[in-house]
């Protein structure tokens, strides 16, 4: 029935779907043929991605705006949308943002004049997920008939409306030209500076896929992950039982080999199952926004706490030991793989006290990724590293008697993981802290937490401090010793973060140096100028080369770029000596001084109105790029010298990038002398 009425109201409604980046937009006008017509403006959000609302407050991402010229009719009120946004709150930024999430339709009522209407929408605004932003537009004339309301006409006959209409034509008559090739910056500057390059980025371009390196880290972070859990008291004793089992069990030792196959196949299969269902019932999209909620970072927060004691010997934490024995007697009920896969079953629920910490961080670190298939490929990543001692001991049984025996050391693993864990807890606090603005967890109090921390563990590795379960120790080990150091060194290193410096290991964890109350760091890189002709005018007077900077106030990749690769010494020496920075943001609102027309390059024609509106349009027609943050180094012809440079926290590669283009910059140089 709701797609009958669908179709039914299609029939009687003019439609049309533009496609977006990241965004699918459809306008069409409703009620025509009536005195109320409107204008239903839909977005039809791509899954791990969000909208901002236009009620996004100033300072964070841009948020969405609506543009309705008429004719004959004027628009009444202001679009409203179908459902209310999601309000969040943005620890980069220290403030909430609003956004909306799969489709979102907005109503815009419309006033008719005339029997026959027209009206030109434009949609501006800004999807993002975690490590893109994208500006979307969108733009669409729609024409109805409808039938006139009799109640307003005024006492010389002429329809209120009209004349509405009639002031509306004379402001859009008072706009700028058309500007097929648009120099807007009211500077003496050359046209061809803004002269598409797209064939000259694309011959440089060799960057691979931003998307294969996440799940490549999502990957190795669950193998390593695996590694983890199995030096734990849960895991770690299971191995030399369960080979031998196998290998006694069966009379040969082929079949045995093949049992202790298909029991790590087993274990592969159980976790990836497990990372399948949690993307399959959240959705990838809903798992991001589960990562980044205040109320959830508490919850885990509290979580990691209760498991961080338990590792430390405060207690145990076990699954009811119904669902173990329930699962045990299945294995001894049947036979074959079915038999070895609930040994696999019982193996995973038994351990949970050791893994359960690991996976569940392992989760919600692929969700932030807003890539569906995360949570399977870190699951996949755990399972293997997990299952391969039970497969390579089967198959080498001769390894099982050099393997370290179980004893004390085993716990030691155990209570390294609770420090760490109570380490990591700090980070998800400091999120719910931003959010509610109780200022609790300063970056100073969170970086004096990890010290103490760490210091802590590097005492507890010596031997000073026991837990309860703690063997007693009358030498410390070489391992334990060599451990210590590095826990001394890293808390020593973290020293100056008292004191405000960047600390780039530990960036992703503590909170934002704006935080900070008190801070004697002074390394930031600032742009020369904000005005694209001008830094090639200011390159061509002193002979540097332009490196252009699309960032934009709500663009959060933009502040990680500028805290981990700005700050880096050798970076910021380059920058300052050999380059003319200039800082395009794409989300400044100030009022351009003259608003112009421009022809993309599908042929629309849209109306640049703000400073943000310019900087957008050079990047999408120059450069044929839209995500942010984008770097690319010019010469004084307003020419690429190197590739293009996106998101990539790197220090190294970002210098290798600015020191390509400078060669290449000699060598034109030299060429032409």
């Amino acid at each position: 029935m709701k797609r009958l009425i669908i179709i039914f109201l299609a029939s009687i409604a003019t439609v049309c779907a533009i496609a977006a980046d990241h965004v699918s937009w459809s306008f069409r006008i409703e009620g025509a043929d009536t005195e109320t017509p409107s204008l239903v403006i839909t977005a039809d959000i791509e899954s791990g991605y969000h909208l901002y609302a236009p009620e996004n407050p100033e300072g964070g991402a841009m948020p969405l705006e609506f543009r309705i010229d008429t004719k004959g009719c004027a628009p009444v009120g202001k679009p409203k949308a179908n459902k209310k946004y999601t309000k969040e709150y943005n620890q980069i930024f220290l403030q909430d943002e609003y956004f909306y999430t799969g489709q979102v339709s907005f109503t815009q009522k419309l006033k008719p004049s005339a029997e026959k209407i027209n009206v030109t929408a434009e949609v501006n605004g800004q999807v993002c997920r975690e490590n893109q932003c994208v500006p979307v537009f969108a733009q669409k004339s729609l024409t109805a008939v409808v039938k006139l309301p009799v109640e307003n006409s005024t006492p010389d006959g002429e329809k209120e409306s009209d004349a509405i209409a009639a002031m509306t034509d004379s402001l859009q008559s008072a706009e700028s030209p058309l500007m097929p090739a648009a120099n807007l910056s009211g500077i003496q500057a050359d046209r061809s500076w803004w002269d598409s390059v797209e064939a000259e980025i694309k011959v440089f371009e060799q960057s691979p896929s931003q998307q294969s390196r996440s799940l490549w880290y999502i990957f190795i972070a669950g193998f390593i992950g695996g590694l983890i859990a199995l030096l734990t008291p849960c895991v770690w004793p299971m191995i030399p039982m369960t080979v031998s089992f196998f290998l006694k069990q069966n009379k040969s030792r082929k079949k045995g080999i093949a049992s202790g196959a298909m029991y790590g196949a087993a274990i592969v299969v159980i976790y990836l199952t497990l990372g399948i269902a949690v993307t399959a019932i959240f959705g990838a999209s809903a798992l991001n926004e589960l990562a980044t909620s205040a109320i959830f970072n508490i919850i885990f927060f509290l979580l990691l706490v209760v498991f961080a004691i338990s590792f430390m010997g405060g207690f145990e934490i076990t699954l009811p030991s119904k669902w173990t024995n329930r699962i045990d007697s299945k294995a001894d009920a049947t036979s074959g793989f079915i038999s070895i896969f609930f040994m696999a079953f019982t193996l995973v629920l038994v351990s949970f006290s050791c893994t359960g910490p690991i996976i569940g961080t392992l989760l919600v670190e692929a969700a932030a990724t807003s890539n569906f298939i995360s949570p399977a490929v870190g699951m996949g990543g755990f399972a293997i590293a997990l299952a391969l001692p039970f497969t390579l001991f089967a198959l080498f049984p001769s390894w099982l008697k050099a393997m370290p025996r179980s004893g004390g050391w085993m716990n030691t693993v155990k209570v390294v993981l609770g420090f760490l864990e109570l380490a990591l807890a700090l980070k998800f606090l400091s999120v719910a802290d931003l959010a509610y603005g109780w200022r609790i967890l300063d970056r100073e109090v969170f970086v004096a937490l990890w010290i103490v921390i760490f210091t802590l563990l590097g005492v507890y590795l010596l031997g000073k401090i026991r837990f309860p379960h703690d063997s007693p120790q009358e030498k410390t080990g070489i391992t334990r010793f060599m451990l210590a150091i590095v826990s001394f060194a890293f808390a020593v290193y973290m020293l100056p973060g008292l004191w405000g410096a960047p600390l780039k290991s530990i960036s992703a964890f503590a909170p934002p140096l704006t935080t900070q109350d008190f801070s004697l760091y002074d390394g930031e890189v600032h742009p020369q100028t904000d005005d694209f002709d001008q830094a090639i005018i200011m390159g061509r007077q002193t002979g540097k080369p332009v490196l252009v900077d699309f960032s934009g106030y709500g663009c959060v990749n933009c502040r990680k770029m500028e805290a981990a690769v700005f700050t880096d010494p050798a970076v910021k020496n380059l920058i300052d000596e050999k380059f003319v920075l200039v800082t395009l943001m794409v989300d400044d609102k100030t009022p351009l001084k003259e608003q112009m027309k421009v022809q993309e390059k599908d042929g629309t024609i849209r109306t640049l109105r703000t400073v943000g509106d310019k900087w957008s349009y050079l990047q999408r027609t120059k450069f044929a790029a839209n995500a942010q943050p984008y770097y690319v180094v010019l010469d004084s012809a307003a020419k690429p010298l190197s590739p293009s440079y996106a998101f990539d926290e790197d220090p190294a590669k970002y210098r290798d990038f600015l020191l390509k283009a400078l060669n290449r910059q000699a060598e034109k140089t030299a060429q032409s002398e």
